[in-house]
């Protein structure tokens, strides 16, 4: 079944919006997942947190009861050891609460507890460490009168008291916490399933769609197989009347040119011929209007030499013929020169190129030391700078550089040094030579104009037919490569040729 446009659009469509709505939904789980995992993790901190709290609350009561009982200990025996034992955990005290006040600076309830019971245990350590110095001091019976007492007790008593309401607290907070954190990991995970069975939906669709899509691609291709092949004939027959077009256009060219020669060189002759009667007709003319004057005696120099002494029209004549003579002969010249121009053209085309590797550094300067003397008289120095050397066809490239030189030296500003750079590099297989010059430049406006046959641009001070560029980037153009002007009006130009570094040798003609 063929594929229509319009189907094939709308299957297009159809793929879009499927594409965009699974990544719509993979965006969504993602951020979603990344929120309750944060949050997860979050709830687990403060859970983390709560443990803390009831193990340092734990830390600092355990910590008491082994002052507490080492003071005993000492009251009752005198032992050392239980004095030390009692001063390490007094001094773990501090430390201790030192570091509940910092877990509990979030909760003003846990603070108040905390504030209540560090004066109450500073003041029961003080208690029993009275009690070890009157023990010191020999005074036994006070120190274990002052133990007796119910006063020590009772602070305990209230210390054991805020820490279990503390320990209460954090419990409380455990419980909360521990709920929450369930309940982001429980959805964390709805949210993953879920997002799990739509990207399986979305991907059953998609296979779907793309198996459908290459079925009506295996059917496009098959016809576009078909009709390759009656392309590929239809192709081939054009391709061999393109040939025999070009190579009858070349003929007539050929043939146009050489015979436009007969009848140019029959006016140049007969150009002559008129040259030199014209001394004759206007002699007879001066003599005609003054027949009473004797004419002067003729001779070989006079008749060469002498102009006819002529008056009012008869002189405008003269002057009007001689005139339209150079007008002929400028012409002619100006013909003659753009038939050879024109037979150079049609004799390059008919060219076979053939590669060979060129030292362009060589060859550019071979170029610049026959162009020394006309770059002398321009007041110009040409610069060659390092240039990547290439697979190509020699005299192609001293016709494209040649010319590209030449125009440089003939086009620069009156009065203003020339200054001409030879420059290349070497990009991606292929090799950039850019000439650029400080001449009088070109109008951006005139820059396709310039590689048009036969059409030159800004002003016409200096010879040439309008060939020159027009045949050049043919010759790049058959070489494979490109050329193309950078340059703005008193500013300089920039000719920039780019071809393979290594030309195959196929000519443009032949893949034809």
């Amino acid at each position: 079944m063929a594929v229509t446009p319009a189907k094939s659009s709308r299957n297009a469509f159809g793929q879009i919006i499927l594409l965009a709505a699974g990544l719509v939904v993979l965006t969504v789980i993602s951020a979603t997942s990344v929120y309750l995992v944060n949050k997860a993790r979050e709830d687990a901190g403060w859970v983390l947190h709560s443990l803390e709290v009831e193990n340092e609350i734990s830390l600092a009561q355990l910590q008491m009861r082994r002052a507490e009982s080492s003071q005993r200990g000492f009251l009752l025996t005198s032992r050392p050891e239980f004095r030390t034992a009692f001063e390490e955990a007094a001094s773990q005290l501090s430390p201790s609460f030192e570091r509940l006040k910092a877990l509990t600076i979030d909760n003003p309830y846990q603070r108040e507890r905390l504030q209540q019971m560090i004066p109450q245990t500073n003041q029961r350590m003080e208690q029993l460490r009275h009690g070890i110095e009157l023990t010191l001091a020999n005074r036994q019976t006070e120190a274990a009168e002052i133990a007796r007492q119910e006063a020590g007790r009772d602070a305990m008593g209230q210390i054991r008291d805020l820490a279990s309401e503390m320990r209460g607290e954090e419990d409380r907070l455990f419980a909360a916490r521990t709920a929450s954190a369930d309940a982001s990991q429980s959805l964390s995970a709805s949210i993953t399933s879920i997002g799990s069975g739509l990207v399986v939906v979305f991907a059953g669709l998609s296979i779907f769609l793309v198996r459908r899509s290459s079925r009506a691609r295996d059917d496009a291709e098959a016809q576009l197989r078909d009709t390759n092949l009656n392309l590929e004939s239809m192709v081939e027959e054009r391709t061999g009347d393109l040939r025999e077009a070009n190579e009858e256009i070349q003929r007539f060219a050929y043939i146009v040119s050489h015979d436009l020669r007969s009848p140019l060189v029959n006016i140049m002759g007969f150009t002559s011929e008129l040259e030199e009667l014209r001394g004759d007709i206007f002699k007879r003319i001066a003599t005609l209007s003054r027949p009473d004057e004797a004419p002067p005696p003729a001779t070989e120099e006079s008749a060469a030499v002498v102009e006819p002494l002529l008056d009012g029209p008869d002189k405008q004549l003269s002057q009007d013929f001689t005139e339209a003579l150079g007008f002929i002969k400028s012409s002619i010249g100006k013909m003659d020169r753009l038939i050879s121009a024109i037979l150079n053209l049609t004799r390059e085309g008919r060219r076979e190129f053939q590669p060979v590797p060129v030292a362009m550094r060589d060859l550019i300067e071979n170029i610049a030391s026959t162009m020394a003397h006309q770059a002398s008289e321009a007041d110009a120095q040409i610069r060659v700078e390092p240039l990547p050397d290439i697979v190509s066809d020699r005299l192609a490239l001293e016709q494209i550089f040649s010319n590209l030189i030449d125009n440089a030296l003939k086009y620069l500003k009156p009065g203003v040094p020339g200054d001409i750079a030879i420059r290349g590099r070497r990009k991606l297989g292929f090799s950039i030579y850019e000439i650029t010059d400080n001449g009088r430049g070109i109008d951006p406006k005139d820059h396709q104009r310039i590689f048009d046959l036969f059409r030159r641009a800004g002003t016409q001070d200096r010879p040439g037919q309008g060939i020159g560029l027009a045949h050049v980037r043919a010759l790049v153009r058959r070489l494979g490569g490109t050329m193309s002007v950078s340059s703005e009006l008193n500013t300089g130009s920039t000719f920039t040729v780019t071809l393979p570094a290594t030309w195959t040798g196929i000519n443009r003609d032949k893949q034809a």
